[in-house]
């Protein structure tokens, strides 16, 4: 296994993309920290983990709050001892154009989405550098390009991508590899949520994966195996890198038939 034995805190994963990489993360042997503001659906997360014969510590985090963070890592080193692994998943989106965006939901979108990659980062990175560990950042294709009705999402998946190649170079001395993910649209959390509330949920997913070169959305496995690799000896010289996991989304014109 790829992860026997280390401790990996995955933020926002009390469900979707989050959830599904906490359950590959301790197929390959990690102790997994589900850190969520949903104590509810972590604890589901744990509770799905260790019927699988793993271990996981469910710890309700808000990623935006410095307090909650610092209470993050000292739970987390207080039943594992040390941390290896960062994956920064937590996320929101406010589907508005700028104008249309409150002030309070740009600040919360910045707050959670840039800022908690920064915090959690600004928090670990010491017990990171004990043990030569990582990080894995979640962005977007939308930090490549954007799409209508999400401007402060966008702004933050492209600052992601930005803070990953900063981090990396900073940090690389230390040992510490960053890198970051950019998924295009996996049927999981707010992709999910955006299909749901569509009047026929199957029709909008298949208008959606006929955007893509492969004719489907992603499934949140996919990413999670991904994270995986980013995270284990695999790649072990990669940082600094943006990796696209989208089934060809917006690398042209879509397929016909």
């Amino acid at each position: 296994m790829k992860l026997t034995g280390r401790v990996a805190v995955i933020t926002g994963s009390a469900s979707g993309i989050g959830r599904a990489a906490a359950r590959e993360f301790a197929k390959e042997g990690a102790l997994v920290v589900v850190a969520d503001v949903n104590m509810a659906g972590a604890q589901e997360t744990v509770q799905q983990i260790q019927a699988g014969g793993g271990m996981a510590l469910a710890v309700k985090t808000d990623v935006s709050i410095p307090e909650s963070v610092q209470a993050l890592v000292d739970q987390t080193l207080q039943s594992f001892g040390r941390i290896n692994v960062l994956f920064n998943n937590a996320a929101i989106q406010v589907n508005k154009t700028v104008e249309d965006t409150t002030v309070e939901e740009w600040n919360r979108e910045i707050a959670v989405n840039l800022g908690g990659v920064f915090l959690c980062s600004k928090f670990l990175i010491p017990h990171l550098r004990r043990t030569r560990g990582c990080i894995v950042n979640m962005s977007s294709v939308n930090g490549f390009f954007v799409e209508p009705f999400c401007a402060g999402y966008c702004a933050t998946k492209g600052a992601i991508i930005a803070l990953t190649k900063a981090m990396a170079i900073d940090h690389g001395k230390d040992g510490i590899r960053v890198n970051c993910i950019c998924p295009g649209y996996i049927d999981a959390g707010l992709a999910w949520e955006y299909f749901e509330v569509q009047p026929n949920p199957a029709e909008a997913r298949a208008s959606a994966g006929k955007l893509h070169a492969l004719g489907r959305v992603g499934q949140p496995e996919e990413v999670g195996r991904l994270a995986v690799f980013l995270a284990s000896d695999d790649a072990s010289f990669m940082t600094g890198s943006s990796v696209v996991v989208s089934g060809g989304f917006g690398i042209g014109l879509p397929p016909t038939g």
